[in-house]
C-alpha cells in the first residue's frame, strides 16, 4: 500500500508528523509515477516542519526536500524518460512518500552507475560546499580554511573537496572522538570547539592563517573562528545550528578588515538559470563518480518508523539518516 508522512500544522515533528496510506491517482498527460528509493533527512526539513525556515510549503504538506526514486510507469505521452530511470524527487512534492506523481518535464535522469543512497544526499549540502569554496575567496593550493560543524555533510564535503584541490582544513567540532574519521576523509586538523583553540592555530598551520571561515553553528563558535582569520579574511555564515545570535567582535572588523558574508543555497537556485543549476549538479555527480567523494550513512529507517529515524537524527553521529519505503 502506498504510504507517506504528512503534517497539517507546524510544530515539533514528534507531535505533528503522521504516517498514512493513500490511493494512487491515475496518470495524466505528461506525468510519471516514481517509486521512492531513499529520502534524506536534513536540518532544513526540521525548519520547514517547525515553521521557521526561509520558505514554507502550503499546508497540509509532505516533508522531505531531498530524495531519489525510480520511474515505475509513464503516461503514453511521455517520451524522454522511461521506467527504471533514477530521478530526483521534485523538492516541491515532498520526498517522504513511497510513490510520487510528477510532471515528466521537470525530471532529470541521474547518471548511470550512481549509487541511489549517495544520490539521495546530493542536492542540498554538496552543492552548498562547492559554492562556499568558490564564491567568496580566490583560494589557492596551500591556503587554509577553518570551519565549524566539520562533521556535518557540508563539512565532510568541504574536507574532501579541499583535499582534492590542495587546500588545508582546520575542522572545529563540538565533541571528542571524531578526529580519526575526519582525518581519514582528508582533514588536516580536528579541533574541539572552545575559547582557547585560536591561540594554537599558528602552531598547527606553521604560521599561516585561514583566509576563509565557514560558519553553520553561530553564537560563540563563530567568534572564535574569526579570531583565527588572516587580514582581509572572509567569514561566511550559512546556518545557525545552536540558534544563538551571530555576534562578531568589532576589533577584528576594524583592525583586521574581516568580511562577514552570508549564503543560502535556496536563493542561489532561485536566482540562476536551469542550465547553470544543472552544470553545478553535474560537478557534484562527477565528484561522486570519479573523485570518490562520499557521505557516510549512519542508518536507514522505513517511512512507518519515521519517529525512530528522527530520534536518531537528533543524536551525535557522523553519517546521514535516510528513509525508505
Amino acid at each position: 500500500m502506498p504510504e507517506r508522512i504528512v503534517y497539517a500544522e507546524h510544530g515539533k515533528p514528534s507531535e505533528v508528523l503522521k504516517h498514512e496510506s493513500f490511493d494512487l491517482p491515475e496518470l495524466r498527460e505528461g506525468e510519471v509515477m516514481i517509486e521512492l528509493c531513499f529520502a534524506n533527512i536534513n536540518p532544513s526539513d526540521m525548519g520547514m516542519i517547525g515553521g521557521s525556515y526561509g520558505t514554507l510549503p502550503e499546508l497540509p504538506a509532505i516533508p522531505g526536500r531531498e530524495g531519489v526514486g525510480r520511474i515505475s510507469s509513464v503516461h503514453a505521452s511521455v517520451k524522454h524518460v522511461k521506467p527504471g530511470d533514477l530521478v530526483r524527487i521534485p523538492a516541491a512534492s515532498g520526498a517522504w512518500q513511497s510513490h510520487i506523481v510528477a510532471d515528466a518535464s521537470e525530471l532529470w535522469v541521474l547518471p548511470e552507475g550512481i549509487d541511489a543512497q549517495q544520490a539521495a544526499m546530493l542536492f542540498v549540502n554538496p552543492p552548498t560546499a562547492l559554492m562556499l569554496l568558490e564564491q567568496f575567496v580566490d583560494l589557492q593550493p596551500g591556503d587554509w580554511i577553518i570551519q565549524n560543524a566539520a562533521n556535518s555533510q557540508v563539512g565532510l564535503w568541504v574536507i574532501q573537496l579541499a583535499k582534492a584541490r590542495g587546500l588545508h582544513t582546520l575542522n572545529v567540532v563540538r565533541r571528542e572522538g571524531l578526529e580519526e574519521e575526519l582525518k581519514n576523509l582528508g582533514a588536516d586538523h580536528v579541533i574541539v570547539d572552545g575559547p582557547d583553540y585560536p591561540k594554537s592555530i599558528r602552531a598547527l598551520t606553521g604560521g599561516a592563517k585561514p583566509r576563509l571561515a565557514l560558519n553553520s553553528v553561530g553564537g560563540e563558535s563563530v567568534i572564535q573562528m574569526i579570531k583565527t582569520l588572516a587580514d582581509g579574511g572572509v567569514c561566511v555564515t550559512f546556518g545557525g545550528m545552536v540558534g544563538d545570535p551571530v555576534r562578531f567582535p568589532t576589533r577584528f572588523l576594524i583592525f583586521n578588515d574581516i568580511q562577514l558574508r552570508g549564503f543560502w543555497m535556496d536563493k542561489w537556485m532561485r536566482t540562476h538559470q536551469e542550465q547553470e543549476i544543472r552544470a553545478l549538479y553535474e560537478r557534484v555527480f562527477d565528484a561522486v563518480l570519479h573523485s570518490g567523494i562520499t557521505t557516510p550513512v549512519e542508518a536507514v529507517y522505513s517511512l512507518c518508523d519515521v519517529q525512530s529515524a528522527l530520534l536518531a537524527f537528533q543524536k551525535p553521529r557522523l553519517g546521514k539518516i535516510l528513509l525508505q519505503p
